[in-house]
């Protein structure tokens, strides 16, 4: 099993495929990072089949010209920490776990405020 910037690629797939599972790589990123290597490594090639130099190529492209998986989410991180240090609109949205980006949120918002919390009505106290 290859092991790439800290994690571990499942054997089975194409090479292709498997660098998505980096955090901070997609497809696009996948693709210009196997071509960037000028064809050592093909797309079709199952991780299995890759040889420990191939898989060092791979390791040293990443290290030197991407931030992936724990640098990239530093960094984020770092961001909304500034955005709440400086006090901003942004920033107080994120502390609240609110949409930051002006959507509504009278209706809809579930994603990012969870589930309902009904509130039910309580005991009424009959006054005499």
């Amino acid at each position: 099993m290859a092991r790439v910037a800290g994690v571990d690629l499942p054997k089975n797939k194409r090479i292709d495929v498997a660098l998505r599972y980096l955090y901070g790589i997609g497809k696009t990123t996948s693709g210009e990072l196997l071509e960037k290597l000028n064809g050592a490594i093909d797309p079709k090639t199952r991780v299995k089949d890759l040889s420990e130099a191939q898989v060092g190529l791979i390791n040293n492209i990443l290290t030197k010209e991407y931030k992936v998986e724990g640098e990239l989410r530093r960094e984020l991180q770092g961001n909304l920490h500034r955005l709440s240090d400086i006090g901003s609109y942004r920033g107080s949205r994120h502390r609240r776990n609110l949409p930051a980006r002006g959507q509504r949120t009278r209706t809809n918002a579930r994603t990012r405020r969870g589930r309902r919390k009904t509130v039910g009505v309580g005991k009424s106290v009959e006054k005499k």
